[in-house]
């Protein structure tokens, strides 16, 4: 659901900022390092408890401070609810409505936000857990089931890879197999299902960006011919060699495929931003069909390494999203944007409604 308001506190250089927001569309304009990047990081941290820029909460955390608090008011639902997390080195504390809640997988399904920033080539570029993560969290909002079948998938996987760690012995490693196996399976199922919902989605945005159908193909962890339980049987040898273990799908991946062909051998890096949007795209689009009326799309510098033309396709597919939209932008001149965007100048830190 949309935030109406949103406050920071003590967030990078943020020290203190409270925003009434538009629940359709809003434009932060300012300088470089004013502190606009930050501002969408503290809402995508609300969200999904990280940062998509540093993996240190510290860093977070504005220098001379001992902790950040960021609170927003969720609009959409059968009344609003008010997000509060508190996060300090020693950990982090989440509240919804009042009340305390167990952590961020209860607030996320309240406030899913996602974004699109400079870096986002990496989803394409980088190791298969920036792909992995993009795909489970597409699943976590639209299978219920989700969280407790990865749950139990990991828990399976610490208590054999500890086994294996400790050189323990085959009936050790053993005793976590099935569970893992069980977890496993249906965890594939469920990323499998998910990449066929986004298909026709993925295809739209696609061509709506690159002239083009953009695909996926799912690599499960483990060999395709034989059933999970078999492979970590078959494996134990290699995975005492690696105290770890190999198949399944944490080690998983999707290959992203442009005109049927590997998307990061034939693309430019403006055009593996374009593909690595239309993935977000059609994850978005999916979410709202799903359970309509909830999501955030954060847009940080949409102009950085597209030209023109580009960046009027990329506003124009976003604005088929029925996400409320936080973009922003060295000088503010964003096609596309509804004529009731609402505009904020940032400077130093310091947030203003213009």
């Amino acid at each position: 659901m949309p935030l109406s308001w949103f406050r920071v506190e003590q967030f990078r250089c943020l020290a203190g900022v409270e925003l009434q927001l538009d629940l359709e569309a809003n434009l932060f304009v300012g300088p470089n390092a004013s502190g606009k990047t930050s501002l969408l990081e503290a809402a995508f941290f609300l969200g999904r408890g990280r940062s998509f820029r540093s993996r240190r909460l510290d860093a977070l955390i504005r220098c001379g401070q001992d902790a950040f608090v960021l609170a927003g008011r969720s609009e959409g639902g059968a009344a609003p609810v008010v997000l509060e997390v508190r996060a300090q080195r020693a950990g982090t504390e989440w509240r919804a409505g009042g009340a305390a809640v167990g952590g961020v997988a209860e607030v996320a399904g309240i406030f899913p936000a996602q974004v699109i920033d400079p870096e986002i080539h990496k989803l394409l570029e980088g190791g298969p857990s920036h792909r992995r993560r993009f795909l489970d969290w597409g699943v976590f909002h639209v299978e219920p089931s989700f969280l407790a079948t990865w749950r139990r998938y990991h828990q399976a996987l610490r208590q054999r890879n500890a086994a294996l760690k400790q050189e323990r012995g085959d009936r050790d490693v053993a005793a976590w197999e099935q569970e893992l196996a069980v977890g496993g399976e249906e965890l594939a199922r469920q990323r499998g299902a998910h990449l066929e919902r986004l298909t026709a989605p993925l295809q739209e945005a696609g061509r709506a960006l690159l002239g083009e159908g953009v695909s996926l193909l799912y690599s499960r962890g483990w060999d395709e011919d034989r059933p999970l339980l078999e492979a970590l049987e078959m494996s134990r040898g290699r995975d005492r060699r690696y105290r770890a273990t190999q198949p399944g799908p944490h080690r998983g991946d999707i290959t992203v495929e442009v005109g049927g062909r590997p998307a990061k051998d034939r693309v430019s890096r403006g055009q593996q931003k374009l593909v690595a949007a239309a993935l977000m795209l059609a994850q978005l689009r999916v979410q709202e069909q799903e359970r309509p009326g909830r999501s955030a799309l954060l847009l940080d510098d949409p102009a950085a390494e597209l030209d023109r033309e580009n960046l009027a396709r990329l506003m124009a597919a976003v604005r088929s999203i029925p996400a409320q939209l936080w973009v922003t932008s060295f000088h503010g001149d964003i096609p596309g944007l509804p004529e009731r965007t609402r505009m904020f100048h940032v400077e130093r830190g310091v947030i203003r409604r213009v």
